[in-house]
């Protein structure tokens, strides 16, 4: 039995290290099994450590408790450990020792800096591969590839013939395409998932160049320029494609400024040391640096003052690794299928991507404002009672949600017939309703296994659901007992689901809905509920003490447990969600598919809604999200917990999925776990502008939020989102996209825009009354009192009372706003000042306006640029920042009755109406 050990030094979190005061310790090497102490083993065991680093080491044979850190070898023995580490202090830099027995153990240890210290399979002896044959095309070449020497094999069998396509597929985009020349290897359809590739240009008409070489040691490798630069080079490195392993390295720039790949919650520019990127979608409470709900593989470089990117479009579990000056690809199967943009802007990749993968898709205006959902309402009556608080509390609602409290014992569609009867939430949504208030309900995509059960007799009549390998239904468990989840490559999947939504919206008229659950996510591993009758109701694991043991592992089978470990949070992949061996409709198992799931779920979901209303604008909103899926929702965060270090992190996760291509992101206000206080609260609720669901009841206190600010942006909010569906671009931006000269900028995610003028600067540490803001070179303007600051790139302390947050308008920016009201709905009456995107804010077909303001020289021309939308709320009001003394206003040279008011050199004008479905000049004087 390989003895491997690893000493995690100086570090863990405190509240976990008190729950491990003592462990087990079982290894020949170590000790004899007994129960001891942190205290007794780190002095006497672990004799190197400082006196005040107690560490507890533990070993546990079949352990499920992998969330604290997990260790395997590969080959894999036949018995799983599981390591878990703790300490009595957090000191701020962790350090990682692997102490082992096997050179090819891989450790890892999770925590906040998730690092990557661990040994791997030396892959610098493998061969490569030789190019053997070249045709030119009209936008690229074809070649042939062949192992260039002996197969190395090194997790799992080399292919030892290749091809290569190299495509432009348009001025600023370029495909690398290398796969099996058999065609074996799993590649994502185009049913599932299919690219918006482009028309295919000429190399000259390329602002990208590909050129390839030979090296007499790694064999085959490429290198991608823009100009005099080179943003992707794999000299160096050999090319590895086998059945089951993927490698892919390109070299970096010392310290590169890298953004993206995900979903890893992290600080927004991620470490280029020791960093491992585990994407393999994972139903999990957000810790630092681990996989949780999506897989993005998707990452921008800043590299001289410009942005490039790349994209690997592959569904496969992956680890990317970011160390040694370079960025690893290590991919469990498929084939390499990479797409470079040129930017140069961080804007032009994300437009790139987009139109690549799929555009954001359109919202209605009622998403903008303030959502209200907590897990553990009691009953309807409790939920309409929170409702009628905002109301006393003169908070904006735009809508209510809930969550699984409201089902009939956990089932999807259903309504609890005592605390959430059908009767009492229909009278509910029509008060809502009346007060042009929303509802959104939670649903999950698995279905009870009963025969009486509409849902599942349907779907089974139907032949929709996911098989085990033997053809049999696959049966996992979640919150209802024993369930099946949809085969969204079936034949019928779609159609039955579309059924279900619809069956379910003609008993409750819904706004949206939340889908929960889709990474897929399950309460067991493997198909637990196969061979037991389904009246059988199996009580929930975590409610089991002692926990159910993991299942030996199946080493004999490499989809179970594949040659390569990646990084994922549980002892097997198959862990938690559905297992990897399981089959779909067109033959591909679950170990190629996983990451797809929550993407084709959100598809069908986004396309029931349509074909139920088929000219509303669904509101879908999902926790799982790959490339695309921004196109047919948005995302939540996922459950965090009530810390100023979430609150910190979501604003990241924000920055992240507007690289993503989903700008309609937020995260439960105060924090999903853990106890909050009326201080994180109202410091995650001012932010509320980058943040729109909100768990939990507010305090009174919340009153005093200027809750006002954010629904006077609405305008301005819903112009960003425009731009968003025509050019992928984010609503919440990093500094560094709009100022990437300014080398300060490259790290910041403590601030950030809202489109390209309007900077936040929120709270994010406890106790906090003044904050200390870094603006760009500039002049940028108080929201509140319109008072300057001349920046010259330097941070300013800014006052920030508990009531308050700051917010800045950056000079030559002109701002659409309106006048607040309790609901979108009602504000849409109200006026706007600025620049703007307009339409009905509902429907699919709606006509639209594009209102274009230049201003110059006490002058403002208002033009309509395209559309024909009739722009009801006329512009009463005009605030001229940094021009003082204006005393009268012209409107096509007609004198135009106003009342001026002159704060901090900046002109107040109000008492206008001036209509925006015209052309209009205007003259200031």
């Amino acid at each position: 039995m390989p003895c491997i050990m690893g000493v995690l030094k100086a570090w863990w979190n405190s509240i976990l290290a008190k729950k491990l005061q003592s462990c087990i310790v079982s290894t020949p090497w170590f000790m004899p099994t007994c129960i001891v102490s942190c205290q007794q083993l780190a002095p006497s065991a672990v004799s190197w450590l400082k006196a005040e680093e107690c560490v507890c080491i533990c070993m546990l044979q079949a352990a499920r408790i992998s969330a604290l850190g997990r260790i395997t070898s590969s080959p894999l023995p036949s018995i799983q450990y599981t390591l878990l580490f703790a300490s009595t202090y957090a000191p701020s830099n962790p350090t990682f020792v692997a102490i082992e027995h096997e050179t090819t153990a891989e450790a890892l240890a999770i925590g906040d800096s998730n690092p990557a210290l661990f040994s791997k399979r030396d892959t610098s002896a493998c061969p490569g591969y030789k190019v053997v044959y070249k045709q030119d095309t009209a936008t690229g070449f074809a070649a042939s590839l062949t192992l260039a020497g002996t197969p190395c094999n090194v997790y799992g069998k080399d292919i030892s013939d290749l091809k290569l396509d190299v495509r432009y597929d348009s001025k600023n985009r370029l495909q690398v395409h290398v796969q099996d020349t058999a065609g074996k290897q799993f590649q994502i359809p185009s049913s599932a998932h299919a690219l918006n590739n482009g028309p295919g240009v000429s190399s000259s008409g390329s602002s990208l160049k590909f050129n390839y070489f030979q090296d007499p040691k790694n064999g085959f490798g490429f290198k991608v320029s823009r100009g005099k630069d080179t943003i992707f080079d794999t000299t160096g490195h050999p090319l590895i494609f086998e059945d089951q392993y993927i490698e892919v390295t390109s070299n970096l720039p010392r310290d590169a400024n890298i953004y993206g790949i995900g979903e890893t919650p992290d600080w927004f520019r991620r470490s280029t040391t020791n960093n491992t990127k585990t994407l393999w979608a994972h139903e999990a409470s957000s810790i630092l640096g681990q996989n949780v709900y999506g897989s993005h593989s998707i990452h921008m470089e800043l590299r001289n003052n410009k942005f490039h990117g790349a994209y690997l479009h592959n569904s496969h579990g992956m680890d990317i690794v970011l160390d040694n000056n370079a960025i690893q690809y290590r991919v469990l199967g498929g084939t390499a299928d990479f797409y470079f943009f040129n930017g140069p802007t961080a804007l032009d990749v994300i437009d790139q991507y987009t139109d690549l993968v799929g555009r954001p898709g359109r919202i209605p205006y009622w998403a903008l404002g303030f959502h209200n959902c907590h897990y553990g309402y009691a009953n309807v009556w409790e939920v309409e009672e929170v409702v009628a608080n905002y109301s006393k509390a003169n908070i904006p609602l735009e809508s209510q949600w809930a969550d699984i409290d409201y089902k009939d014992r956990f089932l999807e569609f259903t309504f609890s017939p005592t605390n959430f009867p059908l009767s009492e939430m229909q009278r509910f949504i029509g008060q809502l309703h009346g007060n042009n208030q929303k509802m959104v309900l939670i649903t999950h995509p698995s279905v009870h296994r009963n025969s009486s059960y509409g849902p599942y007799a349907r779907g089974k009549a139907q032949d929709v659901f996911i098989k085990n390998p033997d053809g049999s239904d696959y049966v996992s468990q979640a919150w209802p007992g024993y369930v099946l989840f949809p085969d969204w490559f079936s034949a019928n999947a779609n159609d039955w689901w579309a059924g279900e939504i619809a069956r379910f919206l003609d008993q409750l008229p819904l706004d949206g809905l939340w889908l929960d659950m889709n990474e897929a996510s399950a309460f067991c591993t493997g198909s637990c509920g196969s061979g037991i009758p389904e009246e059988v109701i199996p009580p929930f694991p975590f409610d089991l003490d002692p926990p159910p043991p993991h299942r030996p592992l199946n080493t004999s089978n490499t989809l179970l447990v594949p040659p390569y470990a990646i990084h994922n949070r549980e002892i097997e992949l198959s862990d938690v969600t559905i297992e990897t061996t399981a089959v779909h409709a067109n033959g591909a198992t679950e170990y190629s598919t996983h990451n797809l799931f929550s993407y084709m779920h959100a598809k069908a979901s986004h396309n029931a809604l349509l074909k139920y209303r088929p000219n509303q604008r669904p509101f879908l909103l999902s926790p799982g999200t790959r490339p695309g899926s921004g196109a047919f929702t948005g995302h939540w965060t996922g459950d965090n917990a009530a810390t100023f270090k979430d609150l910190h992190i979501t604003i990241a996760s924000m920055l992240d999925f507007g690289i993503f291509g989903i700008p309609m992101i937020g995260s439960d206000i105060c924090g999903f776990s853990g106890d909050t206080t009326e201080e994180l609260c109202a410091r995650w609720a001012e932010g509320r502008c980058h943040t729109n669901y909100i768990a939990g009841s507010p305090w009174p206190r919340l009153a005093v939020v200027p809750w006002a600010s954010g629904y006077t942006l609405l305008p301005y909010f819903y112009t960003a989102n425009q731009y968003a569906v025509e050019k992928g671009w984010p609503i919440a931006r990093p500094l560094v996209f709009e100022f990437p000269s300014a080398s300060q900028t490259v790290g910041i995610d403590t601030q950030f825009l809202i489109g390209d003028g309007v900077l936040i600067s929120p709270v994010l540490t406890e106790g906090a009354t003044t904050v200390d803001a870094f603006f760009p070179a500039g002049v940028w303007y108080d929201w509140y009192n319109y008072k300057a600051i001349w920046a010259s790139s330097n941070v300013v302390k800014l006052d920030a009372p508990l009531e308050h947050v700051n917010v800045h308008i950056r000079g030559g920016k002109i701002i659409p706003a309106q006048v607040p009201a309790m609901t979108t709905a009602e504000s849409r009456k109200g006026s706007a000042e600025g620049k703007l995107y307009w339409d009905d804010g509902e429907t699919l077909s709606t006509a639209h306006r594009w209102v274009s303001f230049a201003y110059h020289d006490y002058n403002l021309a208002i033009s309509s640029t395209s559309g024909s939308y009739t722009v009801s709320p006329p512009l009463t009001k005009i605030v001229l920042l940094g021009v003082g003394g204006v005393t009268s206003v012209k409107a096509n040279g007609v004198s135009v009755k106003a009342k001026f008011t002159t704060q901090n050199n900046s002109t107040v004008i109000e008492g206008l109406k001036i209509s925006l479905s015209a052309n209009t000049k205007i003259r200031f004087a």
